[in-house]
């Protein structure tokens, strides 16, 4: 069985100033605290002798690989990304950034959506990215604006209701 991965799709390399400061915590917890803990409990299991046969071992060697992929992960993303701080010029429209509330023209049920980077989505608290669909159809929208977009589970008709800069 090969070990290839075929490589993740392109996504755009902007982010907020809380997702930067996010990640760049991540990474140094990351290197600082867990990779030496992990590091130091390996070496205990390996110490106890009979590798092929010891759990702990196998367990810690699986933790260090998923480490170092993601601190290699975040060590080349980090510099890439391009912190977007400054409030848009026209604040009546859709743009990254952006708290977004929908009402489903069908049902009528609201959702409240905030656009941001690919690396900071968080489905709990409606955070989507700005490669989705979603946030594709409503870039440069404003309120009251109705369209159709094609999501996963199909398509459906929204429209806008209100829109809010600044940290939802």
């Amino acid at each position: 069985m090969s070990r290839w991965r075929p490589p993740a799709p392109k996504s755009t390399a902007i982010i907020t100033r809380t997702g930067f400061e996010a990640l760049k915590a991540e990474l140094d917890e990351l290197w600082h605290k867990r990779r030496p803990e992990v590091v130091k409990a390996l070496a205990a299991a390996a110490a106890e002798g009979d590798r092929s046969e010891n759990a702990e071992y196998t367990y810690r060697k699986k933790q260090l690989g998923e480490i170092d992929r993601r601190v290699r992960y975040l060590s080349k993303r980090i510099p890439k990304l391009q912190v977007a701080e400054a409030q848009p010029t026209d604040p009546g429209a859709v743009f990254f950034g952006a708290t977004v509330t929908l009402e489903h023209v069908d049902s009528g049920e609201e959702r409240r959506h905030r656009i941001v980077g690919p690396d900071e989505t968080d489905a709990r608290r409606g955070w989507i990215s700005i490669d989705s669909p979603l946030a594709r159809a409503l870039l440069k929208r404003r309120i009251d604006d109705e369209f159709e977009v094609d999501l996963p589970g199909g398509p459906a008709e929204f429209a806008i209701i209100d829109i809010r800069y600044g940290e939802a």
